[in-house]
């Protein structure tokens, strides 16, 4: 043979081996075969493009108890990875990977990751918590810490070098998360957006058992979802005004002294009218729970303005009957399972004294992110965009506003050594509020700001393209522009400032009030 012809086999014989080699050795095998600690790595497998870019898709079970067993998946851009890695939060009481959250990171040039929390769970509830602390743990915070050490070293060894950013993205149980690891591992990530956070995971469900009694301990205190919009009109004309323009939003809905008397019944029983009962029951909602023994504030109440919006009050509060609400049941599965774990508990059998207190040092202290000692995250150089709607009927946006003063309180007394003159809270966390918008997203108002979108917009429009420049840049957001439509019968387009609270959206007097140019962020 020929002695060309020998080079030239012995050559694809090299090249079909190292090819071999290279395939074997790819970098979604070489995540595959990791070995970590009380780690299993279940599958890594490529996914072709579709709607989001081809990724290394990695599924693995961490088991650091022996009763833990912590789901998390992490996708990895096979080309144009943005250098950075994003954590997405879960929801409720989890129980599933929010893959769709995933997948938005991801198209956005992210490897990404998310956790099921440590239990798998295809019913709103916590029976999985009744005889298994660790796995409450899990779910509170050891499947963040978990998740963000594995999906970190799965990047090292995909792309043969670390993610240069580190970003945790949540909203509602996620924003409870995103708080939570400012909190507990303030070093993980460079910046956190914490949106609508259950934050005070007790204290949220103590209400939420609050309203389920004001609601059913008398059986004539149930109000039908029919009288909503009543409710709604009547707050409505008492306040829109107070904000300078007539829009059927309420740009702070703190100036609302909204009285349900006004709609009581003159004669007969009707959907324009509530009847004492149900009076004294939504003054009871619009109050919140406390202590019945020293008074004290337990859980803000709701906000008033977006009573009869769809997929609020009627989703979440007030429904026919009462025990198909949400917070029903997240109330009855909070005390039900996770604190006195028996499934029969009766909701109306709760003390707003002692056993709220109960359920805090038996569960609160594994679920709460409620610390207002962020000095190691301020330390670290990490950035925090919290927003909240209040339109909101999960979660009441008095809270967001609560956990920001008692942050601002508690850095006052421990001023970054670094910085030069008065200690200013918003040199690393900025709080947004958002008129009329619902649980995260939806509702009326300008709710729309790129929150979980899988299309980076300019930071004026995008909260999380916001916080990279602020935390890349060091170009703090200012203020935000939401889109949306107004309130009332007929909604019309808007655009409206969001504005850094302290901070409100003030017409300016002139120009088109749907427009945002036609109002400044000012301090009420």
């Amino acid at each position: 043979m020929p002695q060309n012809s020998i080079e030239s086999i012995t050559r694809r014989f090299v090249w079909t081996f190292l090819a071999g080699v290279a395939w074997a050795q790819s970098p979604c095998d070489r995540v595959g075969q990791l070995k970590l600690d009380q780690l299993t790595i279940t599958s890594a497998q490529v996914v072709p493009a579709a709607k989001i870019p081809a990724h290394c898709a990695v599924k693995a079970t961490a088991r650091p108890t022996a009763d833990s067993e912590i789901r998390f998946e992490v996708w990895l851009p096979l080309e144009g990875w943005n250098g950075k890695y994003q954590q997405v939060g879960n929801g409720g009481w989890a129980g599933s990977i929010p893959t769709g959250l995933i997948a938005a990171a991801v198209a956005r040039g992210y490897a990404a990751a998310g956790t099921d929390n440590g239990h798998e769970s295809k019913i709103p509830g916590a029976l999985w918590a009744i005889g298994h602390p660790e796995k409450l743990i899990d779910f509170g915070y050891r499947s963040l810490k978990v998740t963000s050490t594995h999906a970190k070293a799965m990047i090292r060894a995909f792309y043969e070098k670390p993610a240069s950013r580190s970003y945790f993205v949540g909203c509602s149980d996620g924003g409870r998360e995103a708080l939570m690891q400012a909190q507990r591992y303030p070093e993980d990530f460079d910046g956190i957006i914490a949106g609508a956070p259950a934050n005070d995971w007790s204290y949220l469900l103590t209400a939420a058992v609050w309203n389920a009694q004001a609601l059913l301990k008398d059986p004539k205190s149930a109000i039908p979802p029919s009288k909503l919009p009543a409710i709604q009109k009547a707050v409505v004309a008492a306040c829109d005004k107070l904000d300078g323009v007539t829009d059927g939003l309420l740009e702070d809905p703190r100036q609302c002294k909204f009285d349900p008397a006004v709609l009581t019944c003159a004669a007969e029983d009707t959907a324009d009218c509530l009847t004492a009962p149900q009076v004294t029951a939504l003054r009871k909602i619009y109050q919140g729970p406390r202590n019945p023994r020293t008074g004290r504030q337990i859980y803000p109440g709701n906000v008033p303005g977006t009573e009869a919006v769809p997929g609020g009050w009627s989703t979440w509060t007030i429904t026919n009957p009462p025990q198909r609400a949400l917070l029903y049941g997240f109330g009855t599965s909070y005390y039900g399972h996770a604190v006195f774990e028996d499934p029969k508990w009766d909701i109306n059998s709760l003390e707003f004294d002692t056993d709220v207190e109960y359920g805090f040092q038996k569960a609160g202290v594994h679920l709460n992110s409620g610390s207002p000692d962020l000095r190691t995250f301020r330390a670290h150089g990490g950035k925090l965009i919290q927003f909240h709607g209040w339109g909101d009927a999960a979660i009441s946006a008095f809270s967001s506003i609560d956990y920001y003063e008692r942050v601002n309180t508690f850095m006052k007394r421990y001023p970054d050594p670094r910085a030069t003159g008065a200690p200013d809270l918003q040199n690393f966390y900025r709080l947004f509020m958002v008129p009329g918008m619902g649980h995260c997203a939806g509702g009326i108002g300008p709710n729309s700001f790129g929150q979980g979108s899988p299309v980076a917009g300019p930071a004026e429009n995008d909260v999380l393209t916001a916080l990279e420049q602020w935390v890349e840049l060091g170009k703090a957001p200012n203020q935000l522009v939401g889109k949306g439509v107004t309130g009332g019968a007929t909604p019309v387009p808007l655009t409206r400032p969001l504005c850094v609270y302290p901070q409100v959206a003030r017409y300016n007097g002139s120009g088109d009030a749907n427009v945002a140019s036609s109002f400044s962020c000012v301090v009420p």
